[in-house]
């Protein structure tokens, strides 16, 4: 089994990826190759010289597709091309990491897989929400990805000192908070010690929060469009409509993404509830060993963490419970809340009379 170390390292090859080969390693005629954009019948591949389009085999799709595991910027892949010089991707390597979130209709979206760092990119104008920062760091930590929450737009934004000094006393101290200004090259030595050759990061947030813009910054060049924010709001406009990824000369990997508003967890309820260390941290302090730190007596939880993060934690594990029930105990709950509405109104007109 032959693998160009040296050139794979640049785009993210890490042990753990060349475990996921096994014994047989390598076909012949087939090389290791990763997934930097995807389309809707083709991928674009990087094999650590130059980048291919490359189509599923008929076997690696009908895979795919029966597992609702289509192929994701980030993935690594064994592909090769045939007598007619096209490629083909015969392999998907399962990956170690995997950033995901699930629609509306219950089906889960990958966002990015084999991620070591995600940079959550929230503005410090109107865009800050420290809400929003909990929610993305409690996802990407359940999938295993360790976050680190980047505050745009430090050298524009009023009151932008107080608000970093808000999330970073109402977020665990775990977690990094940086503030910069994603068009000065004073961001990329900010965020130097994520940068190393061999990391793989990726970046979310909102529409117009500057991920593109940090983007750019941090590769050193306008690999991305970027666009302004309305007035209004301080929303972004959807510049980037795709996510792709791009290499750093230093060796790292950024895969930026289009902007993400809603988010609903990709991971049960007792994931979730382990990423608010500092909450399960306290818990054991708590009188009853099931207290749900909502109104029991001797809670340990409630004085310590602030009530709005405590708040946004119980909303977060509902969300997750939510989407762990089957579609009858959906709408046996439906059932339960209808039933307590109405005979709530009917309590209410009976006190009218």
């Amino acid at each position: 089994m032959h693998i160009d170390f040296d050139s794979l390292r640049g785009i993210g090859l890490s042990q753990a990826i060349v475990s996921r080969l096994g014994a047989e390693g390598i076909p012949p005629g087939l090389r290791l190759a990763r997934v930097t954009e995807t389309q809707r019948d083709c991928l674009t591949l990087h094999d650590g010289h130059e980048d291919h389009l490359a189509r599923p085999t008929h076997r690696l799709h009908a895979v795919l597709q029966a597992r609702d595991a289509p192929p994701t910027v980030g993935d690594w892949v064994l592909a090769g091309p045939d007598d007619h010089g096209a490629w083909w991707v015969h392999e998907r390597l399962d990956p170690v990491t995997q950033i995901a979130r699930r629609a509306n209709d219950g089906r889960r979206q990958q966002l990015a897989s084999n991620v070591d760092t995600a940079l959550l990119v929230m503005g410090l104008d109107l865009d800050f929400n420290p809400r929003r920062a909990e929610r993305y760091i409690a996802t990407v930590r359940a999938a295993g990805v360790a976050p680190v929450v980047v505050l745009t737009k430090a050298d524009i934004a009023a009151h932008g000192a107080q608000r970093v000094d808000e999330l970073r006393h109402r977020l665990p101290a775990s977690v990094p908070v940086v503030a910069v200004d994603g068009t000065s090259d004073s961001a990329r030595v900010a965020l130097w010690s994520w940068l190393g050759e061999g990391q793989t990061l990726v970046l979310l947030g909102a529409s117009g929060a500057g991920k593109s813009t940090l983007t750019n910054t941090l590769i050193g060049d306008d690999v991305q469009s970027t666009g302004g924010v309305r007035q209004g709001d301080g929303r972004g406009k959807h510049t980037t409509t795709a996510r792709s990824l791009h290499f750093c000369t230093g060796g790292a990997c950024i895969i930026d993404t289009p902007g993400l508003r809603t988010w609903r967890p990709d991971a049960d309820a007792a994931s979730l509830a382990a990423t608010f260390d500092d909450v399960e941290a306290l818990a054991g302090g708590c009188r009853f060993r099931d207290c749900r730190h909502d109104g029991e007596p001797g809670c340990a939880v409630r004085a310590a963490v602030a009530a709005d993060r405590l708040s946004n934690y119980r909303k977060l594990l509902r969300d997750a419970q939510r989407g762990e029930s089957t579609p009858l105990e959906r709408i046996a709950l439906r059932r339960k809340w209808k039933a307590i509405g109405k005979a709530g109104s009917e309590r209410t007109r009976e006190k009218r009379r």
